[in-house]
């Protein structure tokens, strides 16, 4: 009997070479579904950059390297892995027969060549950049990947992720051309469905487009090597519950355009110490400060920031009550230090995710209809807190609400999380064509955990 041929994958979309662990947490969930069921697969990263490069994934005891195959987004024409150029020569492919004028192309074209080695191309797009909501520029920078593999005659998977919207009419034309030759679309919440049946109309096949949890609840939490706790100890005993907070560096900004881009109808800087002081003195909670995000350049979006912010402001008026994380962090070792609490509070989404695949009650304060979407997925959508819609009194009385519950909520999440983890690493079976008794893309042949009443 033949040994089982191993599959190259290239996944586009997310890296580990990031401060954002939201991303690292896609790369890293996504690596762990795509080689789900001992499945002999080798995966490479397919990323902007300057050059190749390998980047390191600690994981269950050891130290993967994951190559990365470097394209070019730039107006260097003359660079030969420049996606505008790879496009161009994939276009004279399509019109030249087999034979070694096609070989001879592809050879002298190193990013050519390792795309068209390839057995399949997995896109995730950042979790949420397959839209036109950031600008064209994004949207061409995510869609011109996926055009190459396309016309390369590629295998296209679209990994769960949020699907649009594409309000420009030239984005809406190109994403329906994607949408349509991807082998399989997968959405990680119920709008995206709504988007593909209108997108697509009679060819929406629910056997090609299906629903898919976020990959972020495979990931697997690790103790952190290196990492400082100052305010408050993990180890100590405690009669109080020990609540993390994440404190998002982009909403404290303003959003990227430092004016409150995304329409919240609360001072977010005001909101947070409002949460703070209402948990400590009301609740009688410990709070810890998680950042989800880091980096400390000036003027970034980063948390790790934005966190050194308020505990500078906040920590001498709850002495022992408030502490902050430290040291930067991997997303599995950021995942551990979040599993130590007891309730979670977060403006990032996957670090409510981080929370909650590790069946920690959490409450989102989101920005954008993401939120929303992935945890009506889980059921649980009442916890999100929607900044854009809700005043700071009613954001406060949704984390109250959610906090005295939290007990009902984290037995709910003890039933459902097992059958989504589940879910996203029988993922790999739909995708290379094998039979799924208990995953077949659609979330709800899933057998159903009843709800509690407060959700």
């Amino acid at each position: 009997m033949s040994e089982e041929k191993t599959l190259k994958v290239l996944l586009f979309g997310a890296t580990f070479d990031t401060q954002n662990m939201g991303v690292g947490a896609l790369a890293s969930g996504a690596m762990r579904c795509l080689t789900g069921q001992g499945r002999r697969v080798s995966i490479s990263l397919l990323d902007y950059g300057t050059e190749e490069a390998v980047q390191t994934l600690d994981g269950q005891g050891a130290r993967v390297s994951v190559p990365v195959v470097a394209m070019r987004f730039s107006k260097k024409l003359y660079l030969p892995n420049n996606i505008v150029v790879l496009l161009a020569l994939a276009g004279l492919l399509r019109l030249l027969p087999a034979g070694r004028v096609r070989e001879w192309i592809i050879a002298r074209n190193k990013c050519l060549l390792q795309i068209c080695e390839s057995d399949l191309i997995a896109a995730i797009s950042g979790g949420d950049s397959f839209s036109d909501i950031y600008g064209l520029g994004r949207f061409f920078y995510v869609s011109l990947p996926l055009i190459l593999a396309i016309i390369l005659r590629k295998r296209l998977i679209l990994l769960p992720q949020t699907l649009g919207p594409f309000c420009g009419k030239l984005p809406r034309l190109i994403a329906q051309w994607i949408l349509r030759r991807a082998q399989r679309v997968y959405s990680r919440d119920h709008h995206g469905i709504e988007e593909l049946k209108i997108l697509l109309g009679t060819d929406y096949d629910a056997t090609k487009h299906a629903l898919c949890y976020d990959v972020g609840f495979v990931v697997e939490p690790r103790k952190p090597s290196r990492a400082e706790v100052v305010g408050v100890s993990l180890n100590a005993r405690r009669s109080s519950a020990l609540v993390g907070l994440n404190i998002s560096g982009l909403l404290l900004a303003g959003g990227y355009t430092h004016d409150n881009m995304f329409g919240l109808c609360t001072d977010y800087r005001k909101l947070i110490g409002s949460i703070v002081d209402d948990l400590i003195q009301k609740k009688e909670a410990t709070v810890l400060l998680v950042p989800h995000v880091f980096g400390t350049e000036p003027g970034s979006e980063s948390d790790v920031l934005a966190c050194e912010e308020i505990f500078a402001e906040l920590s001498g008026q709850y002495d022992g009550r408030l502490g902050i994380v430290r040291g930067e962090l991997d997303q599995c070792e950021i995942k551990y230090v979040i599993g130590q609490c007891d309730f979670f509070v977060g403006s990032r989404m996957h670090a409510c995710i981080a929370a909650l695949s590790q069946e920690i009650p959490a409450v989102t304060i989101a920005y954008s209809g993401k939120f929303f979407g992935v945890l009506d997925t889980i059921g649980v959508a009442s916890l999100v807190a929607d900044a854009r819609e809700l005043n700071q009194d009613q954001i406060i009385g949704v984390i109250n609400a959610a906090f005295d519950d939290r007990e009902r909520t984290a037995n709910y999440l003890s039933k459902k999380v097992p059958a989504v983890r589940n879910a996203v690493l029988r993922l790999s079976d739909d995708i290379f064509g094998l039979p799924a008794e208990v995953f077949g893309g659609r979330i709800d042949n899933l057998s159903d955990v009843p709800i509690p009443s407060i959700l």
